[in-house]
């Protein structure tokens, strides 16, 4: 059996069941094997076989002989990672097909972006599922995502209940990740932005080239009708630019380019600036502030633009969204300081966040901050350069430890420090007590932000998952201390 036949055989009314994980696969299954970012699939195909599964796509197969003999059919394929997308889609009717698909990548700012285009769509009254960092939205059901972006298999089913809530739009992040696996593969966009690049993920891509590189397939593979949607800023835009066959509509702040947006007033309650294009302006109003959140209101507005709506709708869509899940999340109390939640994490992002906030702040700018374990280990020292120039006080904790040991993390960030033994710098490895530390110290017209997990729900140590939000965390020490 070729593969063309195997499409047609998952075409069908009643098709077989896909599967990448060999352990779900049950009698007449097709099972995949696809090198994930852990696990490469073709060393669990003999598992896949004995569970029954009639269909083995995969790029290499050597039958286990001590194997009890099975009837299955073996297709060999270049890419399984692609046979997979395209599998996917056809078990469901092709949904990609149906929907008008816009992307987002780059290191900060894929969920912003990926919410703001969500609520300009919502707002013109069009429904429009959502896939990315914070939650799986389908308009049927939501979720909390476990991946930034799913797999194809995952991808698929969403896309075909989308297209059961009505939905004619989908928004997706593309994570680095997603992009060198393939797992968009099939998937035609009608445009896709990219925000930046910093420095993360290095401990997968190794290099930032290789990261650079992940990040350009996205368009890569967009087609001559497709939109570029391209952050002038960003000197690694214009190596993505050359990379491309689509039309390309570049964004900035206070900068001239086909799409932008001039800040008139920021506080720390509201951004206002105009959004410019082909001549036309209009006023946005959104209580996300700082300017990489302007940058990243131009880059929803370019993706909407290039789906067909018009200057007016986006800009009502922007100001409509009021918050975002531990994106600069106020947590609300009747103090005399402010308190902040957001999902800084990677030291560009830290630095961004602080760079608002600083000029806003009337006294002392306070954070606490860790890094995540078996990730990215480059970017520790980085991000307590960044905490030390910027915050009058800084609170080193942990974050998700996972299997490194909490104060290894902690004496790698504090490598980073030009001066760690300031008074200005507290060391705290528990996370509860070092956000309680921050709240306790805090004083009137101080700025408390809690950096790292943002809409995090939950804090990895070990391999076990222990609830935890510095949302929740810090509501509840200022209720006490009320």
């Amino acid at each position: 059996m070729n593969f063309d036949e195997l499409l047609t055989i998952v075409s069908s009314e009643t098709p077989p069941c896909l599967c990448t994980d060999s352990r779900l696969v049950k009698a007449g299954d097709v099972f995949i094997a696809v090198k994930g970012t852990a696990q490469d699939g073709h060393n669990f195909i003999n598992q896949a076989v004995k569970n029954g599964a009639t269909f083995i796509v995969c790029q290499s197969y050597e039958p286990n002989r001590n194997s009890q003999a099975t009837s299955h059919e073996i297709i060999i394929v270049e890419d399984s990672a692609k046979a997979a997308g395209s599998l996917a889609q056809a078990s469901r009717n092709n949904p990609a097909a149906k929907l008008t698909n816009l992307a987002v990548t780059g290191t900060n700012g894929k969920t912003t972006v990926a919410f703001l285009t969500q609520s300009i769509i919502q707002n013109a009254g069009q429904e429009c599922g959502l896939l990315g960092t914070i939650i799986y939205d389908t308009g049927l059901a939501a979720s909390e995502s476990n991946l930034t972006t799913p797999d194809c298999l995952d991808i698929a089913e969403a896309q075909y209940q989308m297209l059961k809530a009505g939905a004619k739009y989908m928004v997706i992040e593309a994570s680095s990740h997603a992009l060198s696996q393939n797992r968009l593969f099939a998937i035609n966009f009608e445009a896709a932005a990219f925000t930046n690049l910093a420095g993360d993920h290095l401990d997968y891509h190794k290099t930032e080239e290789h990261y650079l590189a992940a990040k350009t397939r996205l368009f890569e593979a967009l087609s001559p009708d497709a939109k570029a949607i391209l952050n002038k800023q960003s000197p690694h835009a214009q190596r993505i630019a050359r990379k491309t066959n689509a039309k390309i509509l570049w964004y900035a702040v206070d900068e001239s380019a086909d799409i932008t947006a001039h800040v008139e007033s920021m506080d720390i309650n509201e951004t206002v600036f105009v959004l410019q294009y082909v001549g036309q302006k209009q006023t946005v109003n959104t209580p996300l502030i700082g300017l990489h959140n302007v940058s990243n209101h131009a880059a929803a507005a370019g993706l909407c633009l290039a789906a067909g709506f018009d200057l007016q709708t986006t800009a009502a869509g922007l100001s409509a969204l009021k918050t975002i899940p531990g994106r600069l999340q106020k947590v609300q109390w009747d103090g005399n300081f402010s308190v902040l939640v957001d999902y800084a994490h990677t030291d560009d992002a830290l630095k961004n966040v602080l760079s608002t906030l600083k000029p806003l702040c009337k006294a002392n700018l306070i954070v606490v901050f860790g890094c995540g374990g078996d990730r990215d280990r480059t970017k520790r020292p980085r991000m307590a350069k960044v905490a030390e120039q910027l915050a009058g006080s800084v609170i080193v904790t942990s974050d998700n430890p996972r299997t490194e040991k909490p104060q290894d993390i902690i004496n790698e960030i504090i490598a980073g420090f030009e001066n760690p033994n300031s008074e200005n710098i507290k060391i705290e490895p528990d996370r509860k007590k070092a956000i309680e530390l921050a709240l306790k110290t805090a004083a009137k017209n101080d700025i408390v932000l809690i950096a790292g997990k943002g809409h995090e729900t939950h804090q990895i140590i070990g391999t076990q998952k222990f609830d935890f939000s510095d949302s929740e965390i810090a509501r509840q020490y200022l209720a006490k201390r009320k």
